[in-house]
């Protein structure tokens, strides 16, 4: 293999030795989880198809790495209510083009392998272990589908290559005080991972940083040949979860060349700024802060990098409208972002995100929510701190937020204070099953 430039060079993701890796890669993106920490906002979707940051999906974040990073051919595991999420990789992620081997493979549970649907994530890859052989890669990029992050896949290659590892786990560093929410890994001062412990009381730190810690962000390189001897002895032990993090890493970090990759050394970040940024937003508070986040002056998470764009599924949508200037009704928003197909008529809101084709009626006010497409908000309603579900109908005179003891005979609030939404919630009867 010809190394063009080394790994340390700022510009090494542009040369040909790392798209050499992303055109030799083939990445699973493990997308079928409910995330039931999201309580009644996934009991019709699954947690990678819940709308993200106005216009995306989560599951868009990953895709759109892969796809920024060179690697083109992907897999999407699915399982649980996966049709929103099917509709919207067929609608927003048609554009690669077959002629050229790019691809995205929709991978639902079919009991390839066996009478069951996927056991964990690691039998999700193992059912599947089929089509990886026909791809013929020669490395596996396997990723966790309901993260918001930007990240070069290609600087995380190239380190594994240069390494000569088997796995190579992408790991960020955290306040020691924070890492024992996550699953975390012990390294040596040349990054080989000695010990990988869940959510310990006593998280080991990092060599020479006893402040900090690395934990483990469900994102792994393998060299193909290697996975598919572990997952099939993962699949043949009659013990194992057939899950990656309790499993299959455990089992081999003892027994081969198993690499920490430091996600400070590929993230893509905002100019100016050496900050990673990485969420999991699978509870509703993480969910609200995240998106609320963005109306900031200046938020982390870049959402107009045109080197680094979130790809999605764009909707054929007018733009964002603000009518009525009157001192009791005047449509305006503040500190906010709103979508197309918006109307702000005679309504205030603040702080807020809105998705697209959100109707906020006169008089009403929206503070520091988080609104889903095709949502309206009646007349003279008072919403604050809330998520509210998509195809919501809010009706007039309706108050939100500013009572937890009445909204909780109605609807879920956090121990945070953040109320969610649905249709049902409100009586209104979307999906329909009998």
């Amino acid at each position: 293999m010809q190394q063009d430039l080394p790994l340390n060079d700022p510009h090494a993701s542009q040369g040909r030795f790392v798209s050499h890796l992303t055109r030799s890669t083939y990445a699973i993106i493990l997308a079928g989880g409910r995330g039931s920490r999201l309580m009644q906002l996934t009991d019709w979707r699954a947690k990678p198809a819940v709308p993200f940051g106005g216009k995306f999906r989560i599951l868009d974040f990953a895709l759109s790495n892969c796809v920024n990073s060179g690697i083109r051919r992907i897999g999407v595991a699915t399982q649980y209510k996966a049709q929103s999420l099917i509709r919207h990789l067929q609608r927003g992620w048609s554009f690669l083009d077959g002629r050229f081997d790019e691809f995205i493979d929709l991978l639902p549970a079919q009991q390839q392998v066996g009478e069951d649907w996927y056991q964990g994530t690691a039998d999700a890859v193992f059912q599947n272990i089929d089509l990886l052989r026909r791809n013929h890669p020669k490395y596996v990029l396997i990723l966790s589908g309901d993260h918001i992050y930007k990240m070069d896949y290609g600087r995380m290659l190239a380190q594994h290559a240069q390494t000569e590892a088997d796995l190579t786990i992408a790991c960020m560093d955290v306040p020691i005080e924070e890492a024992s929410a996550f699953g975390v890994m012990g390294v040596n001062e040349e990054d080989r991972i000695t010990s990988f412990l869940e959510k310990p009381k006593a998280p080991p730190c990092m060599p020479g940083r006893p402040d900090r810690a690395l934990v483990n962000m469900g994102v792994y390189v393998f060299n193909a040949a290697f996975l598919y001897e572990q997952l099939i002895r993962d699949a043949d032990d009659p013990h194992s979860d057939h899950d990656f993090g309790k499993n299959v890493i455990p089992h081999v970090i003892s027994r081969y060349r198993c690499n920490a990759h430091n996600f400070a050394d590929s993230c893509v970040c905002m100019s100016g700024s050496n900050t990673p940024y990485w969420r999991d937003v699978g509870t509703i508070d993480a969910y609200w802060e995240a998106n609320i986040e963005l109306t900031k002056v200046s938020p982390e998470l870049n959402m107009y990098d045109e080197e680094w764009p979130i790809w999605t599924h764009q909707e054929q949508l007018p733009p964002a409208k603000f009518v009525f200037d009157e001192d009791e009704r005047r449509g305006m928003a503040i500190d906010s972002l709103v979508s197309g197909g918006d109307i702000i008529s005679g309504a205030v809101v603040r702080r807020s995100l809105l998705f697209s084709s959100v109707f906020v009626h006169s008089y009403a006010e929206v503070e520091d929510s988080v609104i889903l497409p095709n949502t309206e908000i009646g007349r003279y309603s008072k919403i604050r701190r809330a998520v509210i579900d998509k195809n919501c109908k809010v009706p007039e005179n309706t108050i939100i937020g500013y009572d937890p003891v009445e909204d909780r005979k109605r609807f879920h609030v956090t121990e945070k204070g953040i109320t969610l939404v649905t249709p049902e919630m409100l009586g209104q009867r979307i999906h329909h099953i009998r």
